[in-house]
């Protein structure tokens, strides 16, 4: 037999007897932590508060992200059945007939949104959905939900080689597929000669496409130049694009969009469009991949680099470009812009390219910002009237 104690309990003023092993644990103190350093506990502190940042991908791993092209298929919400029943209640012999109609299929609708920027995600396939079969007591079915595909502004939608749509407005919508009709019930055939009709009709299947999305970047100005002529430089010192710069060529492995601001809140979209180079309208390099997102700009600015020699030679290689893979988008209205203007061998072949090409010529230097301001107000002369003549054709200018 243990021996207990006693322990004394002040609270209830009893003494209640416990084994000597249980006494002390009553009686034994708390454990008292181990002490932290300050700045240890500043450091959890924080790493608790600010999670770490998500790494931004590189624009080389952005490549396979970007997508211009997309062959979808589509297919609209199947209809549902319609119901075959008669009324049944006690005392009521003959109910009639009251089978509902099933419900419609819903649509698959293409949608343009501005926050996407490319059709990378857009699956390759798309199913409606369904409508509800039809029930008794007269009761429908419920109609499919309609499904919508987010695309970019700009999206061209092409069947079997025919345009089909021409998305360039932000909130278009076009119906890629129609759902199937709801199938009707035996209440729809009832008549005057046929008091029991016990006929229903199945629910039609939805409408099945195969779409060619295909991407044209949409702005009011497009940069046109050689490889390393410095566009993104100087898309990133007019507006809050980031595209990746550095040395070497192609670089820019993507259409980038800025905006640049200007007062009473008016803006203008810039895109900065991936190098071309000789005997890209043979689709040499990523001829076609590039030069299909300048035909939706309305104005050009072809860059040079006034660094090296004889700079003419690349506008009229650029113009040249342009004319055979569309007639007459070199005809655009334009402003040559030359850049580099901060080397020492630029500014001497500056006249010497006013005089060949015969027109003004903006000089500057995306890197140091000289002379970005020339470029701006050129570059609002022309929105302006790009948008008088649209609103002269009774058109709506496009807006950002």
């Amino acid at each position: 037999v243990m021996s207990c104690g006693l322990l004394q309990m002040p609270f209830l003023r009893v003494q209640v007897p416990v084994c000597p092993w249980l006494a002390g644990l009553f009686s034994a103190r708390p454990r008292q932590a181990a002490p932290r350093l300050l700045s240890a506990g500043r450091a959890d502190r924080a790493r608790h508060q600010e999670p770490p940042r998500k790494k931004l991908l590189s624009e080389k791993k952005l490549k396979r992200h970007f997508v211009d092209q997309r062959r979808v298929l589509v297919r609209g919400g199947n209809g549902g059945s319609g119901a075959s029943c008669f009324h049944s209640e006690p005392r009521k012999e003959f109910g009639g007939p009251d089978g509902g109609d099933g419900g419609d299929g819903g649509h698959v609708i293409l949608r343009v949104d501005q926050q996407v920027k490319s059709l990378s995600a857009v699956l390759s396939q798309y199913q409606g959905f369904h409508g509800e079969d039809g029930g008794r007591k007269n009761c429908f079915g419920r109609g499919g939900a309609v499904l919508y595909i987010r695309v970019p502004v700009g999206t061209l939608v092409k069947e079997g080689g025919d345009v089909v749509a021409d998305l360039s407005r932000p909130g278009e919508e076009y119906v890629a597929a129609l759902g199937g009709a709801g199938g009707k019930g035996n209440r729809f055939f009832l008549a005057n000669d046929n008091r029991a009709p016990v006929t229903c009709t199945p629910g039609q299947p939805g409408q099945e496409r195969v779409l060619h999305l295909e991407l044209k970047t949409v702005a009011h100005a497009g940069m046109v130049g050689f490889p390393n002529a410095g566009k993104s430089s100087l898309l990133r010192a007019i507006s809050n694009a980031r595209p990746a710069v550095a040395a070497y060529p192609f670089t820019t492995l993507n259409p980038h969009v800025g905006i640049v601001h200007y007062e009473g809140h008016q803006q203008v979209a810039v895109a900065d469009i991936p190098g071309i180079i000789p005997g890209a309208h043979q689709n040499r390099g990523l001829g076609f991949a590039f030069l299909r997102h300048i035909e939706r700009c309305r104005c050009l600015l072809f860059l040079v680099d006034l660094s090296l020699p004889e700079p003419w030679t690349q506008v009229e290689d650029l113009k040249y470009e342009l004319e055979k893979y569309e007639a007459g988008l070199s005809q655009r209205p334009h402003v040559v812009v030359a850049n580099k203007i901060d080397l020492p061998q630029a500014r001497a072949s500056l006249p010497l390219l006013q005089e060949r090409l015969g027109q003004d010529v903006i000089a500057l230097s995306a890197v140091t910002g000289e002379n970005l301001e020339p470029l701006l107000l050129r570059l609002k002369v022309l929105h302006d009237a790009d948008a008088e003549a649209e609103l002269r054709q009774g058109r709506r200018p496009l807006r950002w």
